[in-house]
């Protein structure tokens, strides 16, 4: 496709958005609306093709945390897709249009070609850069890092770390070495940390609290408990750091995931006594945690001592604590945080719901089972249809 060619498309696509994002508006859209109603049909839409064209529509920049927002949920439902040969027309596409010729965008397409595992295209359009007079930095490296991490080809991540910075004379940062550690911590080979930090040490470039949590969750993540002892001396002798919170929340996840929740319950009430403020992440880690382990009385217990804590639970916690619940069998209690989720605008998913109504059916709590669908059908008109199949058979 010429560039003419391509201008041309984008020019008509830009048209056609006041067709495609407000079909039945008059008012043109603003920036910031054109983006959100990108988001909500891209969350809805299934047909590839169709989502190329919201997004040509929206007009997205990598210069919003919005638009980011965007891009990456459309390149996260066309990579489900598999249509792979879409996102790399959109990304260059996009690559023609004179705002997005900067580092800024190159190093984001790089990010998205990577949570898409299309690591060559990111690798090429790194290569790319002044093509389009934008100079590498260390910037666009650590988003090519990045995507090698996204894409799980850690190989690429160890190759690009050492070879990269040579031919393209651009000097590693801390980022750089975090990004490279997380690629070590992932792959199961936390022990080669060490020689990283030795580097960093002949740089004079200090590590910091993501540096030490992700060896730490490395070290858990391959059962090394005795290596995590070792680290936080490391940390306190060597660097005089401190664990913080993040420090402790990361252990908290590392024993949770190991389904060893009451010893990361302890290790949470050891810090309370030692005067740190544990917060809602803590907790939630400790919540999930127990649920997963079928432990439903003490994922309880904690909603509960969390709440009268004042720590809010976010959605994601409500919803975690219905669903494990509801699978468990305990629908008394399902409900009544399901309650406490709806009164907030949380509305877990169908399936969940579903079984959570069908138990208020089968307890003949009809008007708890009709108020709850109306509660959704006001929440979600998409799925009302089948929300009225369920209804019909209640009795009236």
């Amino acid at each position: 496709m010429s560039l003419l060619t391509r201008l041309r498309h984008i020019f008509q696509n830009r048209h056609f958005s006041t067709t495609i994002l407000s079909p039945n508006s008059a008012t043109p859209l603003t920036t910031k609306q054109k983006t959100r109603t990108a988001i909500s049909l891209i969350k809805t839409e299934k047909n590839p093709e169709r989502i190329l064209e919201i997004c040509r529509a929206a007009a997205l920049t990598p210069d919003s945390q919005l638009d980011r927002v965007a891009f990456s949920l459309a390149v996260s439902k066309l990579t489900a897709a598999n249509h792979f040969d879409g996102i790399r027309r959109f990304l260059d596409e996009l690559k023609t249009r004179p705002d997005l010729r900067n580092e800024r965008f190159l190093s984001h397409a790089i990010v998205l070609y990577g949570r898409a595992t299309m690591l060559d295209h990111a690798i090429r359009t790194f290569k790319e850069s002044e093509d389009f007079n934008v100079t590498r930095s260390v910037k666009s490296l650590n988003s090519l890092l990045f995507a090698a991490i996204a894409a799980k080809n850690y190989k690429e991540v160890s190759r690009i770390y050492l070879e990269f910075p040579k031919i393209y004379s651009i000097e590693p940062d801390l980022d750089t070495y975090n990004l490279v550690i997380k690629s070590f911590c992932e792959s199961g080979s936390c022990g080669s940390v060490y020689s990283i930090l030795d580097e960093m040490d002949r740089k004079s470039i200090k590590p910091n609290a993501t540096t030490f949590s992700t060896l730490i969750s490395g070290c858990y993540k391959e059962e090394k408990f005795e290596e995590v002892g070792k680290v936080l001396k490391l940390m306190e002798e060597k660097y005089r750091m401190y664990p913080g919170l993040s420090t402790y929340n990361v252990r908290i996840q590392g024993l949770c995931k190991l389904k060893r929740s009451k010893e990361a319950k302890a290790l949470l009430e050891g810090m309370i006594c030692r005067g740190r403020k544990p917060n809602s992440v803590s907790y939630s880690h400790l919540i999930h945690g127990f649920c997963k382990e079928g432990n439903f009385d003490d994922a309880k217990s904690l909603f509960s001592v969390m709440k009268k804590r004042g720590y809010l639970p976010d959605g994601d916690l409500y919803f975690t604590l219905v669903y494990y619940l509801s699978e468990g069998g305990d629908f008394e209690s399902a409900f009544e945080v399901c309650k406490e989720s709806m009164a907030k605008g949380w509305i877990p998913n169908f399936t969940t719901m579903k079984k959570v109504v069908n138990w208020l059916v089968s307890v003949e709590k009809f008007d708890d089972a009709k108020d709850v669908i109306k509660q959704i059908k006001g929440k979600f008109a998409a799925n009302s249809d089948k929300w009225d199949e369920i209804e019909a058979a209640l009795p009236q």
